[in-house]
């Protein structure tokens, strides 16, 4: 998804001397605590992974929970007459777009995509959504798409609908904005496999799940940009309303709304986007479609298939992400000429006689004819990459012995690193780095939310996961910062990497499993390297924004005074970007996790695995407890990466 960041402008050089002192001082005052605590605990304690003592065994109640709800799902009244309906609601509303969607079929859908776009961004992404409709049916995944697509939108409208209520209400109370807030935070960081071990237990694997799921993963951005929206409405508007007399409900209507379209829009955007990437992973719960395809084809290990199905998913993303991006900013200009004055009137009648057309030709579907099939060439092409790249590369050596001395220099070392730390010590180096780059209150839950994994059971497993994030991450930041440090500092290299990072930031994150199988095979290496590839872009985007948000002013005065190119960098833009670099490590952090877990699928093993168990087997006990243990390691990670404004603006 295109995430657009911004870094407020810093106008100085160097802060104030007492905040600064103070800063320093309190460091120094945890670091030694912290060695002292230590040393103490070394003798006090011992140490030991997380003791059984500590442990509490949710397998028994849960597995009660799990069975009672199975022998129940279909007698008792809550199923019947609440989730039932809601399961028939989604079922009858999957299917009824599917079958429009078949009815209008390829001509009418390709059509209405081209005429959409057109009407909201013009000519060339027209073009580009009519080639992307094609080429998906070329690909011989056009009945594929439209399940994808039928979900997509059933569960985009529950999502917009469910975040612009939620929105509204944060945006127009404070009370409803505070109470609201640290949910949205923790659903931010709750990677996307965590969302449908809920759903699976109480709808089943299906398409209710799915939908439900992607409704849950998918409307957190639509209701924080709504109250955002809504909150930062121009004040003097406001007042100038209030003035005339305006009641609360036409200053809503009138003002608030109105000047919250951007904001509405851009929700709008990373809905779709979060969508699209949620449909795609439920496909583990029987969500059919693009997903469902790329999910049999990993399992088989057939990189042609998943290449197959994967393109049309990149493709949709990317037209999705396009029209909705435009449309937002094209907000406020002035009213288009010519036919596209007509609006949508022109644009239901073009699917219209495209259909009509269609049908009268007797080609309403896709010719098998017109397919081309990619993915035995692929095969062949991955062949012979197994061949000739995968191992036996003189010097460098292969990509399997990449992998290989990636786990066995890197992974390995930092699995066994964290698993040899006594328990205690872990918690306090978590609260060490929470107290030192936040507060109390984020230290408390950094703090709590690892004990959790403790108490669940999953001590090792977390682990093992978190010296994958931990790799990836190191990963990801040295490369990230050194593109992200170029761009900055050359408009070519910038204007050469936005196309790229535009496609790379518009895949779902199960995209990413296919060439990283295809170069590594299977295993916790993959399962990294895939993460990487799947974080880099954000990182790369928030960090070159934030070098060039230095104020020019700052910039000239150190050439000014004889500084190179070198030295700015080190003295000057990395201090005053320091927030934005900050932002990075943490976007960096959450997206890595978000992938790492999903490379279960692919070897990754840890939690991830667990989970994909648990779906497998139909043992929810082990998928919920791994799923709330992802999720407790993702509220610890973002916690101490997450630096408060107070803290940030004293460091930078």
């Amino acid at each position: 998804m295109t995430a657009t960041v911004t870094t407020p402008r810093t106008t100085g050089l160097d802060p104030s001397r007492p905040a600064s002192s103070f800063a320093r001082h309190r460091t120094g005052v945890v670091l030694v605590g912290t060695l002292a605590l230590l040393i103490l605990g070394a003798f006090l304690i011992g140490g030991g992974t997380w003791p059984e003592s500590l442990t509490v065994d949710l397998t028994g109640p849960l597995g009660d929970v799990s069975d009672w709800i199975i022998d129940n799902r279909d007698t008792h009244p809550l199923f019947l007459y609440f989730f039932g309906h809601i399961s028939n609601a989604v079922v009858l509303s999957v299917r009824g777009v599917y079958l429009v969607l078949l009815a209008a079929g390829w001509a009418g859908v390709t059509a209405a995509a081209g005429l959409i776009a057109w009407r909201v961004a013009g000519v060339r992404l027209a073009l580009t959504a009519v080639a992307a409709f094609i080429l998906c049916a070329l690909l011989g995944m056009w009945v594929p798409t439209m399940q994808t697509l039928a979900l997509m939108v059933v569960a985009v409208l529950a999502s917009v609908i469910l975040g612009a209520v939620l929105g509204l209400a944060a945006g127009l109370s404070d009370r409803v904005f505070r109470s609201l807030r640290p949910v949205l935070d923790t659903m931010q960081v709750m990677p996307a496999f965590a969302y449908l071990l809920p759903v699976v237990l109480v709808f089943g694997i299906g398409v209710p799940a799915a939908v439900l799921a992607t409704v849950v993963y998918a409307a957190p951005p639509m209701a924080r940009l709504t109250a955002l929206g809504l909150r930062d409405a121009d004040a003097g508007v406001m007042e100038a309303a209030a003035s005339l007399g305006a009641t609360g409900r036409q200053r809503l209507l009138t003002a608030r709304l109105p000047l919250a379209r951007k904001e509405l829009l851009l929700g709008l955007n990373q809905t779709i986007m979060m969508a699209l990437s949620m449909a795609v992973i439920a496909s583990v719960i029987g969500a059919g479609g693009l997903g469902d395809r790329v999910y049999q084809a990993l399992a088989s290990v057939d990189v042609g298939a998943a290449l197959a199905a994967g393109i049309p998913i990149v493709l949709l993303a990317v037209v999705l992400d396009r029209v909705t991006a435009a449309a937002g900013n094209r907000i406020g200009s002035a009213p288009q000429a010519g036919p596209a004055r007509y609006g949508w009137a022109v644009v239901l009648a073009g699917t219209v006689v495209a259909a009509v057309v269609a049908r009268l030709a007797a080609k309403p579907t896709w010719p098998d004819a017109w397919t081309v099939g990619i993915a035995e060439p692929v095969n062949e092409a991955v062949g012979w990459m197994t061949d000739h790249l995968y191992s036996g590369v003189p010097v460098i050596g292969g990509t399997a012995d990449w992998a290989a001395h990636f786990t066995t220099w890197i992974l390995d070392p930092v699995r066994d690193g964290l698993q040899w730390l006594p328990w205690w010590a872990l918690l306090l180096l978590v609260a060490v780095l929470a107290m030192v780059i936040g507060t109390w209150r984020t230290t408390l839950t950094a703090v709590l939310a690892m004990a959790a994994i403790g108490v669940l059971g999953v001590w090792d497993p977390a682990l093992n996961t978190l010296s994958q994030v931990l790799a990836g991450v190191t990963v990801t930041l040295v490369i990230g910062f050194a593109v992200g440090i170029a761009a900055s500092r050359s408009e070519r290299v910038e204007r050469l990497l936005r196309p790229v990072l535009d496609v790379f930031q518009t895949m779902p994150q199960f995209v990413y499993l296919i060439p990283v199988v295809a170069l590594f095979g299977v295993g916790r290496a993959p399962a990294v390297a895939a993460a990487v590839i799947y974080a880099l872009p954000a990182v790369v985007r928030i960090t070159t924004q934030g070098m060039n948000s230095v104020d020019p002013v700052v910039m000239e005065s150190s050439r000014s005074l004889g500084a190179t190119g070198m030295q700015q960098l080190r003295k000057v833009q990395l201090p005053l970007a320091r927030p934005a670099l900050l932002l990075a490590v943490n976007q960096g952090v959450v997206l890595v996790l978000a992938v790492v877990v999903i490379g279960g699928l692919v070897g990754g093993g840890a939690l991830g695995y667990d989970v994909v168990f648990g779906l497998a087997q139909g043992d929810l006990a082990t998928g919920l407890v791994a799923g709330a243990a992802i999720v407790c390691l993702g509220l610890m990670l973002d916690r101490v990466t997450q630096p408060t404004r107070r803290r940030t603006e004293k460091g930078a």
